[in-house]
């Protein structure tokens, strides 16, 4: 990396990780959480970004250029050749059952019945491959058959293909613009991973009145699911917060949130923090009534991004002495406004919920497609002008925490060495020349079975 894109890859770093822990930086971060405006900056419609990763790729490096004031620059995108190659269910794609420019759709369906709880919670990875697999991957509905070997073939290759174009997005952007990743590795709150992808939201939700117990004990289960997957794609330097997007929470009462969602949630939080990770949560919809709880996680650990139908203002009172917030500029801001209301807004959010840190800008969660690109800018600008704390403070990178996780039961793996090896018998020459390679295989095909979800 240039020494000159390294000092400010090392400036913008050290600012975003000061900011979720709470510590004196040099101005407040402008680090939205996701920023499809910049994935299709150069014209290229959503198809393009899915399926073609240079064009994408093209287009975040010309924002960079254009807004070098951003601190860290979010994808959620997806390499749609990989759902392609398994006919992936739960997905409608650009350019394929949906218009070019349509954002890709999710579509919920109960892919585990009512009946199969108890399948879930006695083996999860065994309930996935012999029941949730064959109804959501339509390659695999003739289990058994030369074309779902084929399909999982191709969902393997692709899978290494697709890590490949991320990590290579990830270091072009670090060593050509100094743009660091907000977030690397994600993981579902267990109610969502149950309610998400196997049992849909209306029957999730059913499920609470007529089999609570099994609810509550399949999100105990899938906990440690959680915490796998969130670790199998961190950052092993641990840079970057973990992110999490909370999908159901807004459609429950308090105290349904208190009994199937909360619990299972704070212990995958507070084992990734005990790893030595940080969180950067989407906190989804109007979270007021349960926001509170961040308050029970450990201080400068989860950075929440406060969506468009809450008050940034309360979120700031609420908790915002506790764990860092960003957001504050409504989606019809960016495309409706003009730049001297966005400056006048800006301005006011930095003079109120910018105070004393732990504030960051950015858009409810995300920079809308549809932005003006003057808003942008405008936006920008006054967080330049009026965000600034202390100009004298030099944003540097954090050290590495050791954590305090114990990590003996991760990663997780079907067959584990010791299966293996007993398998094997006598082993003539250096055992750990063969064991590496074998437990990075598990642990990755393990993980791959999760992605689905």
């Amino acid at each position: 990396m240039p020494e000159d894109m390294k000092q400010l890859y090392e400036e913008r770093l050290g600012r975003y990780q000061a900011a979720i822990a709470l510590e004196p930086t040099d101005r407040i971060p402008i680090a939205p959480g996701t920023n499809n405006f910049a994935e299709n900056y150069l014209g290229n419609n959503n198809q393009e970004t899915i399926y073609d990763p240079d064009k994408w790729l093209q287009s975040e490096l010309a924002f960079c250029k254009d807004f070098p004031e951003f601190d860290v620059l979010r994808n959620n995108r997806l390499y749609a050749p990989v759902y392609d190659a398994v006919d992936l269910r739960s997905y409608q794609l650009p350019g394929r059952e949906l218009s070019p420019d349509i954002q890709f759709q999710f579509l919920e369906a109960e892919y585990m019945l009512a009946d199969e709880y108890d399948a879930l919670i006695a083996c999860p990875q065994e309930f996935l491959f012999e029941r949730f697999l064959p109804r959501v991957l339509g390659e695999l509905k003739q289990k058994g058959s030369l074309r779902s070997y084929l399909a999982f073939l191709k969902a393997g290759m692709l899978s290494t293909q697709s890590a490949q174009i991320m990590r290579n997005r990830s270091l072009t952007l670090q060593s050509q613009r100094g743009m660091p990743q907000p977030v690397l590795g994600q993981f579902r709150a267990p109610f969502d991973a149950l309610a998400d992808g196997l049992r849909g939201l209306t029957a999730s939700l059913m499920d609470c009145y007529k089999r609570p117990a099994k609810v509550v004990a399949a999100c105990e289960v899938l906990v440690d699911e959680m915490v796998n997957v969130a670790l199998a794609g961190a950052d092993p330097l641990k840079r970057y917060p973990i992110f999490v997007p909370t999908h159901k929470a807004i459609f429950m009462s308090p105290d349904q949130f208190d009994k199937f969602y909360w619990p299972s949630f704070k212990q995958v939080c507070e084992k990734l923090i005990a790893a030595g990770y940080s969180i950067r949560a989407y906190l989804e919809g109007d979270w007021t009534p349960y926001w509170h709880r961040m308050l029970e996680l450990p201080k400068g650990k989860v950075l929440c991004d406060i969506d468009n139908q809450s008050d940034i203002q309360r979120a700031k009172k609420d908790i915002g002495h506790h764990q860092c917030i960003c957001g504050g500029v409504h989606d019809s801001q960016f495309i409706l406004g003009t730049p001297e209301e966005m400056r006048q807004h800006v301005k006011h959010l930095c003079e109120t919920v910018g105070q004393g840190g732990g504030f960051m800008i950015g858009g409810g969660c995300h920079i809308p497609y549809a932005a003006k690109r003057e808003n942008v800018r405008a936006m920008v600008d006054a967080a330049l002008e009026y965000g600034v704390y202390d100009k004298h403070v030099k944003p540097r990178p954090k050290p590495a925490p050791a954590g305090t996780f114990d990590k003996t039961k991760f990663p997780k793996m079907v067959t584990p060495w010791s299966v293996k090896k007993a398998e094997l018998g006598e082993i003539q020459g250096d055992e750990n020349l063969i064991r590496t390679p074998w437990e990075a295989l598990e642990a990755r095909a393990y993980t791959w079975l999760w992605q689905w979800i």
